[in-house]
C-alpha cells in the first residue's frame, strides 16, 4: 500500500516541502509556527516500525528542521513530540515556543482555537523556507 497522508493531517496542515523521507508541514495556527514532519512510508504509526537506515534518516531531518526554525523564529525553546492520539500516523511536531506565546509554558494543543494563516502568510513562510533548505527540501506534492 503507497504511503498516503491522515485525512485529519491534510486538513489541519498546509504542505510545504519533502525531504528524502518525510512530508514537511506547516499546521494552519499562526499562533506558533508549527510545523510537522509525516515519514512517506504507508502503515507507521511508530518510529521504531521504520527500518534501521529510516529512522537515522528522520533524526537528521528532523534535527535539521529544529535547528532551521530555532533559527529562523529566534526560538525561546523548541517542542518537538510525536503524540498520535488522534492522528495514529507517524508525524513528529516542531513548535516554536516563546515565553510571550499565549499558551506558554504549558503545551498547545488544545488551549486555543486555531488561527488560520493568511495566503501572504503562507507564502512568506515558504519562500523562508525554501531559500534555508534548498536543495534539501523538494518542491511540495
Amino acid at each position: 500500500m503507497p504511503f498516503q497522508l491522515h485525512p485529519r493531517l491534510k486538513q489541519d496542515s498546509i504542505a510545504i516541502g519533502k525531504f528524502n523521507l518525510t512530508e514537511l508541514r506547516l499546521i494552519n495556527d499562526s499562533q506558533y509556527p508549527w510545523f510537522v514532519l509525516v515519514p512517506m512510508r504507508a502503515d507507521i504509526s511508530e518510529v521504531y516500525q521504520l527500518s534501521a537506515d529510516d529512522q537515522q534518516l528522520l533524526q537528521q531531518e528532523s534535527s535539521l528542521l529544529t535547528k532551521t526554525l530555532a533559527d529562523l523564529y529566534n526560538a525561546d525553546k523548541m517542542n518537538i513530540a510525536a503524540i498520535g492520539n488522534i492522528v495514529p500516523q507517524l508525524h513528529i511536531h516542531h513548535i516554536v515556543r516563546y515565553k510571550t506565546d499565549i499558551a506558554w509554558p504549558a503545551p498547545v494543543w488544545g488551549k486555543f482555537d486555531a488561527v488560520p494563516y493568511t495566503e501572504q502568510q503562507i507564502e512568506k513562510i515558504r519562500q523562508e523556507i525554501k531559500n534555508i533548505l534548498s536543495p534539501l527540501l523538494q518542491e511540495r506534492a
